[in-house]
């Protein structure tokens, strides 16, 4: 069973010169999985929430590549917040750990890389069948 300790914030490289900066992200080098799936949830109005689900097996990295949000993991016994503000950082999220993302600034874009394609039976999406399936 994962634990809060199991999620962590992961720098990636950030190159710059006098032009900008540029972040890459390669499958099992920075990140722990192979990247199957990406996502990015965008024009959330500020202060909004969104995900409030755990997955059985998907691994993530969410990363704030715009702006900045608050991403609340929950492992049935305890809470952290990870404030989300830098591109070139991403919190990973393993399995059975719940999410919630909140406190959206204006115009951010929240980035998700996954470990596998979508499949509707891999989530929790009922806060108290999450808790009730760490006790199974």
């Amino acid at each position: 069973m994962a634990t809060i300790s199991d999620a962590r914030i992961i720098e990636l490289p950030k190159i710059g010169d006098n032009r900008g900066n540029l972040t890459f992200i390669e499958s099992l080098s920075q990140i722990p999985f192979a990247i199957k799936r990406i996502f990015y949830l965008y024009d959330v109005p500020g202060g909004e929430s969104r995900a409030g689900h755990a997955n059985r097996n998907l691994q993530q990295l969410i990363i704030a590549v715009s702006g900045s949000f608050d991403v609340i993991i929950d492992d049935g016994r305890s809470r952290e917040t990870f404030t989300l503000n830098r591109s070139y950082e991403g919190l990973f999220v393993p399995g059975m750990l719940w999410r919630e993302i909140r406190n959206f600034s204006n115009g951010s874009v929240c980035l998700v890389l996954a470990s596998d394609y979508y499949d509707p039976n891999d989530y929790y999406r009922v806060y108290n069948d999450y808790l009730a399936s760490l006790v199974e």
